[in-house]
This record gives C-alpha cells, sequence and structure tokens, in this order.
C-alpha cells in the first residue's frame, strides 16, 4: 500500500536549450533564451503518476496486490488518472476525490535524456484510511500541508508493528526535517535516497558514501539504500556496506524520469516477496534500465516474467560487491 501524492506529468521535449555546470560536473542548470519564442519537440501527458503512484503500479506489474492511498481533484485529470490506476491494477479504495479542487499538474522539461519537474502540490486534507490489514506499506513524496499526518501514521505504525515501512522521502518530507518525522525514519524497514538527498537530510556535505549510509543508518531504518544516478546504488545491511552496480542499458537512456521509483519500489517488492537483500539490489536497477528507455515513470515498468529474463541474462559481474 503506497502513500502520497498523486499527479499528472505534462512532458514538454525542448529542442533548443544548453545545460551548464561546474567543472565537478555538479550544480547543474539548464538555460533557454528569455523572452523569446522556443521550439520544442512534442508533448506528452501522462496521468496517475507520482513517486508513491509509481510504487503501486510497479508492485502491481510485479505481481502484488496494491492500493494507493492518495488525493485528486474531482476535475477530467482526477478521473483520468483513477481510471489509469485501475487499468494498472492498483486498488483506488483509498484516494480521495476531493470537490471543487484540482488534481496535482506538473510541467516536465524534457531536454537529452534528463528532465527539470516544475512542481505545484495542492492543499489537500491528508488521511489515513480504515485500514484493517496490511503488510506492507510505502511512503513518499506529499504536500506541505502533510506535516499532521505523520504523527497519526506513527501511532498506527506503533500499534501494528507486524507492518513493514518503505520510506522514500520527497523533497516536502526532506525539508521537515529529521526531528519532525524521527518516527518515520525509526520505523522504516528499508530507507531510499539519492546522494545529494542524504546530505541534505544530515545537514553535511561528505564524498564518504559510508559515512552518508551509517549517518542515515543511524536515524533509524534497518536496510538503507543511496542512489547514485546511472553510477549505481550503495547499501547498509546492519552489519556491512555494499555497492551495487546499474545494470546495462541496452541502448541510450531515452528518458530518466521514475528511474528511482523503479529501483526502490522493486527492491522493496523484491523483499515483500521474501527474497534477500542481495537478490533485491539486484531486482532493483533492472527495472530502472527499463523504465528510461520510455516516456514517463510508468511505461517501462516490467512483468515479474520479463523482470526474471533480463535477470537470467544478466553479465557474470552483476552481483553486490561489498565496499
Amino acid at each position: 500500500m503506497a502513500i502520497g501524492d498523486t499527479m499528472v506529468d505534462a512532458f514538454i521535449h525542448l529542442k533548443e536549450a544548453e545545460v551548464h555546470c561546474n567543472v565537478d560536473k555538479e550544480n547543474c542548470e539548464i538555460c533557454m533564451k528569455f523572452g523569446d519564442k522556443i521550439p520544442y519537440e512534442e508533448t506528452y501527458i501522462i496521468p496517475a503518476v507520482g513517486n508513491s503512484a509509481n510504487a503501486a503500479v510497479s508492485a502491481s506489474r510485479l505481481g502484488l496486490k496494491s492500493a494507493l492511498i492518495s488525493n485528486l481533484g474531482d476535475d477530467d485529470w482526477g478521473k483520468k488518472c483513477l481510471e489509469s490506476l485501475t487499468k494498472e491494477k492498483v486498488s483506488t479504495q483509498f484516494v480521495k476525490v476531493n470537490p471543487g479542487m484540482k488534481t496535482n499538474y506538473h510541467y516536465v522539461l524534457w531536454y537529452a535524456a534528463d528532465r527539470t519537474i516544475l512542481i505545484k502540490h495542492e492543499k489537500y486534507s491528508y488521511e489515513l484510511s480504515n485500514i484493517k490489514s496490511n503488510k506492507w506499506f510505502y511512503l513518499s513524496s506529499m504536500g506541505e500541508d502533510s506535516l499532521f499526518f505523520y504523527p497519526i501514521f506513527s501511532e498506527y505504525l506503533a500499534k501494528n508493528k507486524e507492518v513493514k515501512l518503505a520510506f522514500q522521502p520527497g523533497t516536502f518530507q526532506i525539508k521537515l526535517g529529521v526531528e519532525k518525522l524521527g518516527g518515520i525514519y525509526k520505523r522504516s524497514e528499508i530507507f531510499f535516497c539519492n546522494k545529494d538527498e542524504a546530505e541534505r537530510i544530515l545537514g553535511l556535505k561528505e564524498s564518504d558514501i559510508k559515512k552518508l549510509l551509517l549517518g542515515i543508518a543511524n536515524l533509524g531504518p534497518r536496510f538503507t539504500v543511496i542512489t547514485d544516478g546511472p553510477k549505481g546504488a550503495y547499501a547498509w545491511d546492519g552489519k556491512k556496506a555494499w555497492f551495487m552496480r546499474a545494470f546495462p542499458d541496452p541502448k541510450p537512456p531515452f528518458e530518466r524520469t521514475g528511474a528511482g521509483d523503479a529501483f526502490s519500489s522493486t527492491v522493496t517488492v523484491a523483499l515483500a516477496l521474501g527474497y534477500d537483500f542481495a537478490t533485491a539490489l539486484r531486482w532493483g536497477p533492472i527495472n530502472s534500465m527499463s523504465v528510461v528507455q520510455k516516456v514517463g515513470a510508468q511505461a517501462g515498468l516490467l512483468t515479474l516474467p520479463e523482470l526474471q529474463e533480463w535477470l537470467k541474462n544478466a553479465p557474470p559481474d552483476y552481483e553486490p560487491k561489498e565496499i
């Protein structure tokens, strides 16, 4: 059961732009002519996306029963989101349709293989529905008005100790800080973020990935995973640190939106299915590889037989390595 905001992504495939970076290839900025008419290649509008919605769809395709706790507006886009989730066999029983409100709508500036997203979260009221039983929760991006939700969710987790939690914080959840979300960090079975996010969460600039892993692990999660884009992912299993390489791309990435969601959700699904942590780490990059071959966060998500076929043909060195 995934918890988080759902939105529509409107992709604008830019034709003319420039990317400027520091000498270390970091802090990159996309630049376009100011006050001009800028041509674009094409547009794609994709409903029912977002970290948690992507995770719910990923879980469904990989064979789990999945549901989404989220908010939508009562506009046409809200209806299209519900239709899309239903088509993906994701239960919408706990999706609240808010009368008189809009559905979250984001603009994705897509240039080369990467993207910059213009985000706006509507001011929804967040609720934890009457859930009778559930084995796993996947908590991710929610809006700035969600602060009061976390104590309620923490209380639910305290009363249901058998329930496991995967936590992939979004932008606003990271801004809230560790103190306000301390109970969520401590209760997490597995935690996901990228390298830059780990530094922001811990309030430091650190090149030593082991220090970042231990810093996050000390907040409470049983398993900690820090991704570093195409470079791969790093993990802490409570005793040792690991590196998992990216799965080889069959061709250059087409568009990278959703690669992190695909990785995190697939690792979580593997654990939910009873596989060990090393196996779960091998699963994640395969779905990321597939997602970046298509537009949007969901089109490339694999079914379980498809993922297993890729795994069967993986390179001999495609294994997590202790670091």
